[in-house]
């Protein structure tokens, strides 16, 4: 075979292999399927949730007393994806990375998170307390067919109430996330908590969470690993506080 002969196959089987490359990206499924939205759509998506009011309720709840979790354990760490772009509206929605619970939850995370360290983990919190017209936001932006992973804003959410927590698990040595079957956020089958998929290591390190949170009387979403509902969140007003009108951490 000539030299001119052999830089051409390899040109050939380089094409050939970029090809595949591409056409198996085309065909895989996005992790958020929820179309990413224009700025400009965004924004006047935020600008209709503020405006909109939140469901009236009635009956007797308990003081709001929202906390800063980290407040309580700083060994606890934090990834707020929704104070940046890698959530599924692909833009920040929170003007800071900062989790809130009611205190009698964020003193349960602080639990979990010391019966984990005896496994060589810590907690890593995406998630807590959210206002009521991010959740608003977050309906409007969401198809009808994939609304099962938002919350209804005529109802309010756990996270309205302080009384959810979006978390996984650090690896203590090393500092980094553990893999889970599926991604924060990902609207995929994979994200349900009894998924059968993914390897061994990534179920148990699910397992694992589950394990802690329940023992501390949370319980998972049906849809998602990661998000845990306190089991007292009925006795909480759905909130709509900014976070700049929350205490700060001391």
């Amino acid at each position: 075979m000539t030299l001119r002969a052999l830089h051409a196959l390899r040109a050939a089987l380089a094409a050939g292999l970029l090809a595949t490359l591409l056409s198996a990206c085309a065909g895989s499924p996005s992790r958020y399927p929820v179309p990413a939205l224009p700025a400009s759509k965004l924004e006047q998506l935020r600008a209709d949730a503020l405006l909109a009011v939140p469901p009236d309720e009635t009956g007797e709840f308990l003081d709001t007393d929202l906390v800063e979790v980290v407040s309580l354990d700083p060994s606890l760490r934090l990834d707020v994806r929704y104070a940046g772009a890698d959530n599924f509206l692909r833009a920040p929605i929170y003007p800071e990375a900062r989790v809130f619970l009611q205190r009698p939850a964020a003193e349960a995370v602080v639990r979990a998170n010391r019966a984990l360290q005896a496994h060589g983990y810590g907690l890593l919190l995406f998630d807590g307390y959210r206002p009521w017209y991010v959740t608003w936001m977050f309906w409007e932006a969401t198809p009808a067919q994939k609304r099962n992973f938002v919350a209804d804003p005529a109802t309010g959410s756990r996270h309205n109430r302080g009384c959810a927590i979006d978390l996984t698990l650090f690896d203590r040595k090393t500092g980094l996330e553990v893999p889970m079957p599926s991604g924060y956020d990902e609207f995929s089958e994979r994200a349900h908590p009894n998924y059968s998929g993914g390897t061994a290591e990534q179920r148990a390190a699910r397992d694992l969470l589950r394990t802690a949170m329940e023992a501390e009387g949370f319980t998972v979403n049906d849809d998602e690993w990661w998000h845990y509902d306190c089991r007292d969140w009925r006795k909480y007003r759905i909130g709509n506080a900014f976070f700049k009108d929350l205490a700060r951490t001391r």
